[in-house]
């Protein structure tokens, strides 16, 4: 299954660089845990970002562009934790199929 890449999605400059950060960081001394917390915090902020832009629109206060921005950058986040946690529970089920 292949997953939207930031540049195919047409998503701003500070996406794609916030995805080369991650491409070109380092493992984390703490193993998987701590990458993984930064992750879910990062997906946190981005969806609140979201939620943030859709509330001053509503109000009549937000710029319509981005507004579109970060519910793009809001959709692909969902959409890469999605296909993480697929790859997660189809790792789980494959080790369940393992014949001990």
């Amino acid at each position: 299954m292949a997953v939207p890449t930031l540049a195919a999605s047409g998503q701003t400059p500070q996406s794609l660089a916030a995805a080369a950060a991650y491409r070109a960081a380092p493992a984390a001394p703490g193993g998987g845990a701590e990458a993984a917390m930064r992750a879910a915090d990062d997906f946190a902020t981005m969806v609140r970002g979201g939620e943030a832009e859709a509330a001053r629109a509503v109000a009549g206060t937000g710029d319509p562009h981005a507004l579109v921005t970060a519910l793009s950058e809001a959709r692909l986040a969902v959409e890469a934790t999605v296909a993480v946690r697929d790859r997660v529970v189809e790792a789980y089920q494959e080790l369940l199929r393992m014949p001990v």
